[in-house]
């Protein structure tokens, strides 16, 4: 039997958790809503994480532009996608919400800009 505490973060409460894994089942106390029971669910068995971060663009304005994946990555892949994203070059024009790169380090999760960044002229 595994046991972890955590603090929830899918919604405002904060709730306190407590996550039993006893073989394939899972009890999760201290959750004020159905969030709270997934939010540690997935925890326990493959914890999620949204990368933010800013890759270093050729020919902006400014040299780098702010970008995050589109939805959650597994949190044990996070280094292969920072490796990934350390090499990426994207060339400015850049718009919020662009596409910079789709499925970061096999992960299947695409990498979207956050801000744009207009061509140096």
């Amino acid at each position: 039997m595994e046991v972890k505490e955590m603090t929830c973060i899918r919604c405002p409460m904060g709730c306190r958790l407590t996550v039993t894994k006893d073989g394939d089942n899972y009890t999760v106390t201290g959750n004020t809503c159905k969030r709270g029971e997934e939010y540690g669910i997935q925890e326990m068995s493959c914890p999620m994480r949204v990368v933010t971060t800013s890759v270093r663009v050729i020919g902006g304005v400014r040299p780098v532009c702010s970008c995050k994946t589109a939805d959650s990555v597994p949190k044990a892949a996070i280094d292969d996608v920072l490796k990934a994203l350390a090499q990426l070059r994207p060339v400015a024009p850049i718009t919020i919400g662009q596409v910079l790169a789709e499925d970061i380090a096999g992960t299947g999760v695409s990498l979207v800009a956050t801000a744009n960044n207009r061509a140096a002229n």
